[in-house]
C-alpha cells in the first residue's frame, strides 16, 4: 500500500471531496465546500515528492519534472478513484486530489429534474453542461451518459484530461481515451473519433477553437455530443462559444450552433443545511426554435426571458432553482444570494446586511 493512500482513506471517511497537500503545511480537506487541517505535521518538500512520485507513472514524472504541472488519474480498487494535478509553487511542490466515486448515482438519486435523464436519449445535437470548478458537472454528466449506457444500443466514445468516472459497457460498447495516454489532445482524438463509428461523444472540457468547431461540427453531422464549459449561465455559454471564433466567422458559427445545440445545465453546488452533504441548483435551456432564433440573430440577452416562459420544455432559471432549494430549508439564505444572479431576490431573506461590498 502507498503510504498517500492513508490520506485517502481519511478523505472518504471524513466525505471530503478534495485532499490538498502543500509542501510546508498541514495537509488539508475539502469537506462540504470548507478547507480543514487534518492533524498532522507540517509535510517537507522532498518527503512530499517521494510520496506523491509513489503513484505517480513514469511519464507523468518527467512531465512535471519538465513543466511543473501535471494531471492523471489514481485508482484504489474497492474504495475510489482520484484526480490528481501536482503542481511547483514557492514553496516546493504541492498537489490537489478531486475524489471520484466509483458508483456512478442516476440522475434520479442526484436529484436532478427529470429533463436531465431524457438528454441521454437525444437523437444527436450538443448538450453542455457547464459551472465553476467544482461545481459537480463530471458527476452529472457521468449520470446522463450512464443513462444513454443502459438504455440505448450504440457506441459512445468519452475523451477526457484524465479519465474521471469509469463506463462499463452495457446496452453500448464505450470506449474511454484519455488525454496524453491514449491521444495527444482533445481535438486530435475527436478528429479520430469521427471516423470511429461513434453514436455519443463526451468531450471532457470545450476548451479551444479547435475543439469547440470539432464538437459542434460532430453535433451538426447527426452526432449526439457532450461537453463542459466554466460558464455561470445557459446565454453566457453560448456566448463563450461564438466569442472563441475569430469576428469574421461568428456569424457562420451563430447559425451552425443554432442548428447543433440541444440544450445548456449550468449548475451551482450548495452545502446543505438539513444534513450533511451538497446539492445542485441548476439552469435549464433547452433549444426550442425560438431559443435557437435568438442564437442565430445575436440576440442571447434575451435567452433568460425565453427559459422563464418554457416551463413546460422542463426549463428553469438558475434563480428559481436557488428560490425552490432556499424555500424548502436545503440551503442557508446568506448562500443562495451569494451565488444567485439577481440578489435583490434574496436580500429579504437575510438576517444582516450582505457581506459582498462589491455587490451594488
Amino acid at each position: 500500500m502507498a503510504k498517500i493512500d492513508a490520506f485517502f482513506k481519511l478523505m472518504n471517511e471524513q466525505g471530503a471531496s478534495d485532499l490538498h497537500l502543500v509542501a510546508g503545511q498541514q495537509p488539508a480537506l475539502r469537506i462540504r465546500g470548507e478547507i480543514e487541517r487534518v492533524k498532522y505535521s507540517p509535510l517537507e518538500s522532498d518527503d512530499l515528492r517521494s510520496m506523491l512520485y509513489e503513484i505517480t507513472p513514469e511519464h507523468k514524472i518527467k512531465q512535471f519534472e519538465e513543466t511543473g504541472d501535471v494531471d492523471f488519474a489514481y485508482e484504489i480498487p474497492g474504495l475510489a478513484r482520484y484526480r490528481a494535478n501536482f503542481f511547483q509553487q514557492k514553496w516546493g511542490v504541492a498537489a490537489v486530489f478531486r475524489e471520484i466515486p466509483s458508483k456512478i448515482l442516476t440522475t434520479a438519486q442526484l436529484g436532478l429534474p427529470p429533463v436531465a435523464a431524457k438528454l441521454a436519449s437525444l437523437p444527436r445535437g450538443l448538450v453542455l453542461v457547464t459551472g465553476p470548478t467544482g461545481s459537480g458537472k463530471s458527476t452529472t454528466l457521468a449520470a446522463i451518459i450512464d443513462e444513454a449506457n443502459r438504455t440505448r444500443k450504440d457506441h459512445i466514445i468519452t475523451i477526457e484530461d484524465p479519465i474521471e468516472f469509469v463506463h462499463e459497457s452495457k446496452e453500448c460498447i464505450v470506449n474511454q481515451r484519455e488525454v496524453g495516454l491514449h491521444t495527444t489532445s482533445f481535438s486530435s482524438a475527436l478528429r479520430g473519433a469521427l471516423r470511429e463509428d461513434p453514436d455519443i461523444i463526451l468531450v471532457g472540457e470545450l476548451r479551444d477553437l479547435e475543439t469547440i468547431s470539432l464538437a459542434v461540427e460532430a453535433a451538426s453531422t447527426g452526432h449526439l455530443v457532450f461537453g463542459t464549459v466554466h460558464t455561470s449561465s445557459a446565454p453566457k455559454t453560448i456566448d463563450r462559444l461564438i466569442e472563441v471564433f475569430p469576428s469574421n466567422e461568428q456569424m457562420q458559427i451563430k447559425s451552425t450552433l443554432s442548428d447543433g445545440i440541444r440544450a445548456v445545465l449550468a449548475q451551482v453546488l450548495f452545502k446543505r443545511v438539513d444534513k450533511k452533504g451538497r446539492c445542485a441548483a441548476l439552469e435549464i435551456m433547452i433549444a426550442t426554435p425560438a431559443i435557437r432564433n435568438l442564437i442565430r440573430e445575436g440576440k442571447t440577452f434575451q435567452i433568460p426571458s425565453m427559459i422563464q416562459t418554457g416551463k413546460q420544455y422542463g426549463m428553469q432559471l438558475l434563480d428559481d432553482s436557488i428560490m425552490d432549494l432556499l424555500r424548502r430549508g436545503l440551503i442557508s439564505a446568506d448562500e443562495a444570494y451569494t451565488k444567485a444572479n439577481d440578489k435583490a431576490k434574496f436580500k429579504s431573506f437575510l438576517k444582516t446586511a450582505p457581506v459582498d461590498f462589491t455587490e451594488v
